[in-house]
């Protein structure tokens, strides 16, 4: 079995990236976007962090968050995370022998992407990255064309401005690591 190493620094700044079980043709996420957002916030009421970005597509999601001070344990987050949304919808998916077996559901890839953010510039390009990820993807031809992202709320800031990254004809941005 592999060894999965996870990155456990306290007060620390992560991207993740989390995918649903079947990724093909599943629009699961943000065909139910109100559970994941009902979930996410009532797991930040009881677990706090900081999103800096977040964008959720129809079978996968990015994020960039940030725990308090001195707490390290993102692993709690995501277990509340995927568990409260998958309580929260039908039991209508395929599932596996094995997911069956262990009472599993079959909506959540098991593992997770993880990554601390090293510095301000790691910390730049993940940004980038979530919110171009819809126009990557074929969702959309403009960044600000896609519903379900904070890039919204970081124009109204002003770190991004609404026509940022040009339309789908422009070079992809690529993750760093």
């Amino acid at each position: 079995m592999p060894d999965y190493r996870r990155a456990w620094h306290p007060g620390g700044t992560y991207f993740f990236t989390v995918n649903a079980l079947r990724r093909r043709d599943n629009d699961l996420l943000i065909r139910h976007i109100q559970v994941l957002r009902e979930v996410v916030r009532q797991v930040r009421h009881d677990h706090p962090f900081t999103i800096h970005g977040w964008v959720v597509l129809p079978d996968h999601l990015h994020c960039v968050i940030e725990l308090p001070p001195g707490d390290m344990d993102f692993a709690v987050r995501w277990r509340l995370i995927k568990a409260g949304f998958s309580k929260r919808l039908p039991k209508d998916e395929r599932r596996s022998a094995t997911r069956r077996a262990r009472g599993e559901r079959g909506i959540w890839q098991r593992r997770y992407w993880e990554h601390l953010v090293r510095d301000d510039r790691d910390y730049a390009a993940h940004m980038d990255y979530v919110h171009f990820n819809p126009v990557k993807h074929g969702h959309v031809n403009r960044v600000s064309d896609w519903p379900y992202s904070t890039f919204h709320r970081l124009v109204e800031a002003g770190v991004y401005s609404v026509d940022w990254a040009g339309s789908a004809g422009a070079d992809a941005l690529v993750c760093p690591d």
